[in-house]
């Protein structure tokens, strides 16, 4: 039987859910709505779906991907109407389609990140920023479960595939960001946290990142 995919927004109050209850989420949007979806095999059978970019907590995105095996109920045309009715605020199903390519092709990510800082510093913190991604190695401790001292160092220079664009007014810098998707991927938050280390003299009060595209080997967007 071949698989479906769910092009899905994640924004606003949606963002505090985490991964895991998202999973259950969707599981119950689907028997809400009266639509049947494969289950696994085995003893305790659950219902299949797979998302294969878990977006970071406090994160927003408009190209979040849901596989699933559709039984009966519905078809690709009415499934997005039938799942939002049931669906919590700030999750919203934009799209319906059969297949896809295989997870292993995913391979990069673009973010829109917002920074706000203490005070008008925006334009030097947007010439620091792009001094330490313009370096030829920037290493950062990961937290880990599997190292016993609780962490591993990473380069993160070669997980980032291009700063893509920056504007910096007052207090506030706006950046487009290319990253590695997987295998390793990057978090834009370890890229952040290793920025404010480095650069302790920017103070930031806020700050947003938003998953735009998720996109190919060949870098066109990934379905």
């Amino acid at each position: 039987m071949a698989d479906q995919r769910i092009l899905f927004a994640k924004y606003g109050t949606a963002k505090y859910i985490s991964h895991l209850d998202l999973m259950h989420t969707m599981e119950r949007a689907f028997l809400r709505a009266g639509i049947t979806i494969r289950h696994t095999a085995g003893f305790h059978p659950h219902p299949y779906v797979s998302i294969p970019l878990p977006l970071p907590l406090f994160f927003s995105s408009q190209c979040e991907l849901l596989e699933f095996g559709l039984v009966e109920g519905s078809t690709m045309e009415q499934l997005p109407e039938q799942i939002n009715k049931v669906l919590p605020a700030g999750i919203e199903i934009l799209d319906c389609y059969e297949g896809g390519l295989p997870f292993r092709k995913l391979a990069f990510v673009r973010y829109a990140i917002t920074l706000e800082f203490d005070g008008d510093v925006a334009k030097n913190a947007e010439e620091s920023f792009l001094e330490l991604v313009s370096r030829e190695s920037f290493v950062v401790q990961k937290k880990s479960k599997k190292s016993k001292k609780g962490f591993t160092e990473v380069d993160l220079i070669p997980l980032i595939e291009a700063v893509e664009d920056t504007q910096a007014q007052g207090d506030t810098l706006r950046m487009t960001l290319l990253l590695q998707a997987q295998n390793p991927g990057l978090n834009p938050a370890i890229l952040l946290q290793g920025f404010r280390e480095e650069y302790p003299q920017f103070s930031v009060v806020y700050s947003t990142c938003h998953r735009v595209e998720i996109l190919d080997e060949e870098k066109k967007v990934y379905r």
